[in-house]
């Protein structure tokens, strides 16, 4: 009875640890594609660029879901993103001991309705 109780304890232990381990590569992705409508655009250089406050909130919600991901990192400001392949933007940050971080974003790829980019974690 002993061998079994250890048996059943130890395994859910491990569906507890994979489930856990799921949960926190489900929610560290560091990719967003976003569409790109009248509340999410702007215009950087005559082209079409995602605006900064909409990189912003994604990096923000994404850098930091659960706190073994990202520390005590508060994304404060990134600026608009061009929506096209390969712009890069850097936005600022501070750790949990206030020391400013720069955050890496790239757009991955870019359409005529979406815009696919993604950020660094330094």
């Amino acid at each position: 009875m002993e061998r079994k109780h250890f048996i059943t304890t130890g395994a859910a232990l491990a569906a507890v640890a994979v489930g856990g381990a799921a949960l926190t590569y489900a929610m560290s992705g560091t990719e967003s594609t976003t569409r790109l409508d009248e509340s999410t655009t702007v215009t950087v250089d005559g082209h079409t660029a995602l605006s900064g406050k909409v990189v912003t909130g994604r990096t923000s919600s994404k850098y930091s879901p659960l706190p073994w991901i990202g520390g005590d990192t508060e994304i404060v400001k990134c600026p608009d993103l061009k929506a096209v392949a390969g712009a890069k933007v850097t936005c600022a940050a501070k750790d949990g001991d206030g020391r400013n971080v720069s955050v890496p974003v790239t757009v991955v790829k870019a359409g005529a309705s979406s815009v696919t980019w993604k950020f660094e974690r330094p």
